[in-house]
């Protein structure tokens, strides 16, 4: 149009406008007329081609108006046919492009807008908009917003998998465990124990977890005494601590008199071997006080190795540690001082300071390289700390000062079993348990058949040969020379589940183990990991909490916390998600 009307005044009308102002100036008469007539003429050309003009120009703008308007109403006509969740989806659409960019701030605006226009019955979408905002807001760190998105993303589809693993990590990174751990058992079992990375991630967050709870525990438990069964074993393992010595030459000397009990005496700490003695466990701390605090007592020092010890295996652990440093000084009778860096050595260990014990160790060595309870008790931690080469070069050495010593015997071969096992494992081959290792337990029994624990551990090794039949009669002989021997009686139980698949069995087995020591913590766990195979997690989780009742470190009551924990998060997530979980479970095993 701008074009037309600009050609209609051209240069042709402008010179014969020209012509006629000429002829105006000049006056002429017949000039004026022509020039009048011309002017007319002209004029009259000029508002014909204006008028055609106009017209073009009227119809060539009513045309473009009505392109215009066509426009319009059609792009009306084309938003009017978006309904609300295509414009929902349209802005999610957006806001990816601008995540994939890296432009989180809009990539959210348009997340949001999405979320606002979204209707509220349309779930799937819903909880898609807020997970990609949730994932926008992971990427600026704002840990918070993406909890509070991928919870309104959750409450729209409960099994959004994505959405559960993103909160997850943003909760344990928040410090919220309790809430990690819901996620990840959710996502687990959504994913039928199948995922690794999953599995991998709900063990990390137990271990937390329990470890975070174990600590406050710990520090508020009341101090309880172990079974009889375990203080028996423990005084078992010395062969030179100097007191439980008296207490055998007493006792022995006693025998021969012709007497049933250590000889009379006023003295608290004679008392104290008497109560030992008659395994009146819980007596003997207080009488060994008593000595200590007199004045004029010779028996000092040996009452405060004997209160130390059971200060120790009643789980008062600072006290223990009070008593073992005025033991350690360099005034002490060597005996003493050796026995109590062999203790002290071992609380250090259970507390996680490794270095600390092993220095504990290393100072006995050097005070007495000949005894043989510094490498048994040594060789003990390096199984435990899975230095298993070093346990058995301690053993070995503990047999080869005291022959005579059965507890380092089959503590000797319980590590060559780990060390063989370990190298089976990795290998990832089936092999069988070598021969040389079932013989080694085998000769621990012939050495020392009187010797339950000996006969327990051939009985496992048997076990893990699948001789089943021949592993039930060595834990039958076991259980018979120790009749509380409850650690023995749960191994024959599992035996049970192993070898003829009898759950019932078992778990009628192991409650007979802890009617005859119901302080056996490792029945209640092992009890409680069965109820869990069963899907009867209230049951379970009752269990673990008598366990952990029991536990006397802060590492297996951690371990034991992770197992509660698990079966927690099982039984709310299952409740949530409103399903029944199957059995048997792929988390929260030992």
């Amino acid at each position: 149009m701008a074009a037309s009307s600009e050609s209609v005044g051209s240069s042709p009308s402008s010179e014969g406008w020209s012509k006629w102002q000429i002829g105006l100036a000049v006056g002429v008469p017949a000039v004026v007329v022509g020039g009048y007539l011309l002017y007319k003429r002209r004029k009259n050309k000029k508002s014909d081609k204006e008028q055609s003009s106009n017209g073009a120009k009227k119809k060539s703008s009513t045309g473009e108006d009505k392109s215009v308007k066509d426009k319009l109403e059609s792009q009306n006509d084309l938003e009017k046919e978006l309904s609300p969740l295509e414009t929902a989806q349209a802005d999610k659409n957006k806001g990816n492009k601008y995540f994939k960019g890296g432009r989180y701030d809009q990539a959210i605006n348009c997340y949001t807008e999405a979320i606002k226009v979204c209707p509220p019955e349309e779930k799937q979408d819903l909880a898609t908009f807020y997970h990609n905002r949730a994932a926008a807001y992971e990427k600026l760190m704002n840990l918070k917003m993406v909890v509070e998105d991928c919870t309104e993303a959750l409450k729209n589809n409960s099994k959004y998998t994505k959405c559960l693993m993103r909160r997850a990590n943003a909760a344990e990174q928040l410090g919220d465990l309790t809430q990690a751990l819901e996620d990840v058992t959710a996502l687990c079992i959504l994913e039928g124990f199948q995922n690794p990375k999953s599995l991998m991630t709900a063990d990390r967050v137990l271990k937390q977890l329990g470890q975070s709870k174990a600590k406050e525990t710990y520090a508020n438990r009341k101090p309880t005494m172990p079974s009889k069964h375990f203080i028996r074993t423990y005084l078992k393992a010395f062969t030179q601590d100097p007191v439980i010595n008296e207490a055998r030459t007493l006792d022995q000397s006693s025998e021969q008199n012709g007497e049933t009990d250590i000889p009379d005496t006023d003295s608290p700490y004679y008392e104290a071997l008497r109560q030992m003695k008659a395994e009146k466990f819980e007596e003997i701390i207080p009488n060994c006080t008593k000595e200590i605090d007199n004045d004029q007592s010779c028996k000092c020092v040996e009452a405060r190795l004997l209160r130390a010890t059971f200060y120790f295996l009643g789980g008062e652990t600072e006290e223990s540690l009070a008593d073992f440093k005025l033991l350690t000084e360099d005034d002490v009778n060597k005996k003493i001082r050796v026995n109590a860096l062999i203790k002290k050595g071992s609380i250090y260990i259970q507390q996680g300071k490794q270095t600390d014990g092993l220095d504990c160790f290393a100072k006995a060595v050097r005070l007495d390289p000949d005894n043989a309870d510094i490498y048994h008790h040594r060789g003990h931690h390096n199984i435990q700390l899975d230095r298993v080469d070093d346990a058995i070069r301690d053993l070995e050495f503990a047999v080869s000062k005291c022959p005579a010593f059965a507890a380092s015997h089959v503590q000797k071969s319980f590590a060559e079993h780990r060390k063989s096992a370990e190298m089976i494992a990795n290998s990832g081959a089936k092999i069988p348990l070598p021969q040389t290792v079932i013989d080694s337990y085998k000769n621990n029994v012939t050495m020392f058949p009187d010797n339950g624990d000996a006969r327990a551990l051939y009985a496992q090794a048997l076990t893990d040969a699948g001789k089943f039949d021949e592993a039930d009669r060595e834990f039958e002989k076991a259980i018979k020379l120790e009749p509380d021997n409850a650690t023995a009686m749960v191994h024959r139980g599992l035996l049970q589940l192993q070898w003829k698949q009898d759950v019932e069995e078992a778990i009628k087995i192991i409650n007979q183990a802890i009617d005859v020591d119901n302080k056996c913590e490792y029945a209640y766990e092992v009890l409680g990991t069965l109820e869990v195979q069963r899907s009867n997690m209230q049951k379970a989780m009752d269990l673990f909490q008598k366990a952990i009742h029991l536990s006397r470190t802060e590492s297996e009551m951690a371990h034991l916390y992770s197992l509660l924990d698990a079966a927690h998060a099982q039984l709310k997530v299952a409740k949530n998600l409103g399903i029944t979980l199957p059995g048997p479970m792929g988390m929260g095993m030992p």
